[in-house]
């Protein structure tokens, strides 16, 4: 690690938020493997909240008035807020820092939107990354809000210790189409704007899915929470139940973190070797002609990549 790279680590254990805004955009631009490295060892404290929903649910004023409750606690937050991208500069299109201006001046907050830059799964590329870097900067609760997400876009399940998916009422037959995917990852479900007509329906419909999954003695049902986010109407019973999930399910988070360790390990291990592979295994040309087989049918990608791992075989034999 070079000297500056030193003092920016330094900067943020010291709760910098200007280093900390900064190492945030060098690990975006996917260059900050060094500083991911050196604050690795302190990234686990923070408890992460995932809260997923579909578009125009209340994702982000629910954020909103869960960081207001925990900072009457004394807890400190990280937001990270995923907006999808611009189709001309590649940043973050809806910006939620804009519907956060109330913790602007609030020390103990630190907001940061994210583009998902064409990643699937609700969240981009190094969401886990900078969620480290802001555990890592003394933060008690790191909070990720997914961008607008469909039944099965649900990496955030693999990025987060608790996962409250967000429901609006009058969704009728949406709720049924959820359950293959987002609904069977939440821990805490929550009908935002339940002032509007159907939440007690839509509440009902919840249940009765949640009802078809049966529960050994100790294990975590899911409850169904009623809020009104603009009012903070909820919000308190909201984290209230994020405790009791905390507290009843440390096993389980356990076991969370664990899976989302060996997938994240797989992630890096493949791009790291797919580097590799196009820096020292073939030739400048050689990938473009392997695409253009596979492009053409002459090859398949099972049998290009046992090419490929042959030949790194080859290579470490002879070493």
């Amino acid at each position: 690690m070079n000297s500056s790279d030193a003092t920016l680590v330094n900067r943020i254990l010291a709760g910098d938020r200007r280093a900390l805004a900064q190492a945030i955009s060098v690990i975006e631009n996917e260059s900050g493997l060094e500083l991911v490295r050196a604050l690795s060892s302190e990234a686990g404290r923070a408890y992460r909240i995932g809260v997923t929903g579909s578009p125009g649910a209340g994702k982000s004023t629910l954020v909103d008035k869960m960081t207001t409750e925990l900072r009457t606690t004394g807890q400190t937050v990280g937001v990270i807020a995923i907006d999808p991208s611009s189709a001309f500069t590649g940043g973050a299109v809806l910006g939620d820092r804009v519907r956060m201006q109330v913790h602007a001046e609030d020390a103990g907050v630190f907001i940061r939107s994210m583009a998902t830059r064409g990643y699937l799964g609700g969240l981009t590329r190094t969401t886990d990354e900078v969620a480290s870097v802001m555990a890592a900067a003394g933060f008690d609760v790191v909070i990720i809000e997914t961008v607008g997400v469909g039944q099965d876009e649900v990496d955030v399940v693999r990025a987060a210790d608790a996962v409250v998916v967000t429901l609006a009422p009058q969704l009728g037959d949406d709720v049924q189409s959820l359950k293959a995917g987002i609904m069977e990852i939440g821990d805490v479900f929550v009908v935002n704007k339940s002032d509007l007509n159907g939440a007690d329906r839509a509440k009902t419909s919840v249940e009765s899915m949640l009802a078809l999954k049966s529960f050994s003695d100790g294990e975590w049902c899911p409850p169904v929470l009623l809020s009104v986010a603009t009012s903070g109407q909820g919000v308190g019973e909201l984290l209230e139940a994020i405790d009791r999930f905390r507290a009843q399910s440390a096993e389980h988070t356990s076991q969370r973190r664990r899976l989302h360790s060996k997938e994240r390990l797989r992630e890096i291990v493949g791009r790291r070797f797919f580097e590799y592979a196009k820096r020292d295994l073939l030739e400048p040309s050689e990938l473009d002609d392997i695409l253009h087989r596979i492009e053409t049918r002459n090859l398949n990608l099972y049998s290009a990549a046992d090419e490929i791992i042959e030949r790194a075989l080859r290579v470490e034999r002879k070493s």
